[in-house]
């Protein structure tokens, strides 16, 4: 069984992947961190996230391995590393590399092929389109915006809820405007507004939604 959970920035499809994942007994993939692992790699390497030749041989000679919250590169795990706060805007920039889907989406297949549940935004339109169970999960700018202030303050930082919604915003326009798989639903997608809806009655949702589909 391969789900397919999408979503832009802040909707949970990673939190709601995770707990979805635990409930079918498969392994849970968020592709988003190998997008980060390979901003990771390159920012180390002093590559422009802009050089999409650079950061496509790059993403085409390194090996990802993601299952959970862990990351390996090529063996080694950079589980601490990925998650740092700066990449999230180097990651975005790497993803709009059409070398780098290519070679990120050949290893989320060959990741997927045992059974899995896959998060991201193009996993139910590109990745894996032929999957029965495919969902797009969806919240408004200001609760996304609310849901990511909500992350830092438990990080004990201190948040710019004004600032947050303009990062919400770009991320969607950058997400959904580029020219390669563009953060969309997939045509047979259920779409799941979680606006209302906690991480547990969410998940029920996707997993009635699995049952009945099955």
């Amino acid at each position: 069984m391969i789900v397919a959970i999408d979503g832009p920035a802040g909707s949970g499809k990673s939190a709601v992947g995770r707990r979805v994942a635990e409930a079918l007994g498969l392994p849970f993939v968020d592709s988003g961190l190998m997008y980060r692992a390979i901003a990771l790699l390159a920012l180390e390497r002093g590559l422009e996230p802009t050089d999409g030749a650079a950061l496509s041989r790059l993403a085409h000679q390194v090996r990802l391995k993601v299952d959970g919250r862990k990351v390996w590169i090529d063996g080694d795990d950079y589980t601490d590393r990925v998650y740092s706060p700066e990449l999230s805007e180097a990651a975005s920039l790497v993803g709009k590399v059409a070398g780098v889907r290519l070679a990120l989406v050949a290893q989320q297949r060959a990741l997927g092929r045992p059974g899995v549940v896959m998060a991201g935004r193009d996993i139910g339109t590109v990745v894996f389109p032929d999957t029965l169970h495919k969902f797009f999960l969806t919240a408004s700018v200001e609760e996304r915006a609310r849901r990511r202030a909500a992350q830092i303050d438990a990080r004990g930082e201190q948040a710019d809820p004004a600032q947050l919604r303009r990062e919400v915003e770009e991320r969607d326009r950058r997400d959904s405007q580029r020219s390669v798989a563009p953060m969309r639903a997939a045509d047979d997608a259920t779409v799941i507004d979680t606006n209302q809806l906690d991480l547990e009655a969410t998940v029920a949702e996707v997993l009635r939604h699995i049952r009945e589909q099955s």
